[in-house]
């Protein structure tokens, strides 16, 4: 979508205001500076600083969309070089999973962003807090879980 452009109300009632003040006299001097040709002047500056502004979104806007082609097109390319790799080696070589797909294999397997179980590795004993040994690990139901 492109920016919008800006259009200065200031600039406008300015320009408008201008020219009621040259049909008074077009080199109105009303003192400190207040010049008709210094007011036009600065209505000129304003409206160039105006168009720069408003050509540099243009341009923005345009460079935004090549961005977005680019990206596009980054992204296929990606794809079709995974797709590469799986067509010259086979989607279950280690090759493939180097390139960054995932082998059929383990897409069978069901391993494909399953965690296996979240405490693998890990085994957990009940221990005494009292140092007693009874048949549940307790004496009087205080148990601690320690996992290694």
């Amino acid at each position: 979508m492109a920016r919008p452009k800006r259009t200065s109300t200031a600039l406008e009632k300015a320009a408008r205001r201008a020219a009621s003040l040259a049909s008074i006299n077009s080199q109105l001097d009303l003192g400190n500076g207040l010049t008709l040709p210094a007011f036009s002047n600065l209505i000129e500056i304003m409206r160039a600083k105006e168009n720069a502004y408003n050509s540099a979104l243009s341009n923005l806007d345009k460079l935004y969309r090549e961005m977005l082609e680019t990206e596009r097109e980054l992204s296929d390319m990606a794809e079709h070089m995974l797709l590469g790799v799986a067509a010259k080696y086979g989607k279950s070589s280690v090759e493939y999973g180097m390139a960054g797909g995932v082998p059929k294999k383990q897409l069978r397997k069901g391993l494909r962003g399953a965690a296996s179980t979240a405490h693998a590795g890990q085994s957990a004993f009940t221990s005494s807090t009292n140092g007693s040994s009874s048949p549940n690990g307790s004496q009087n139901g205080a148990t601690a879980v320690v996992a290694n």
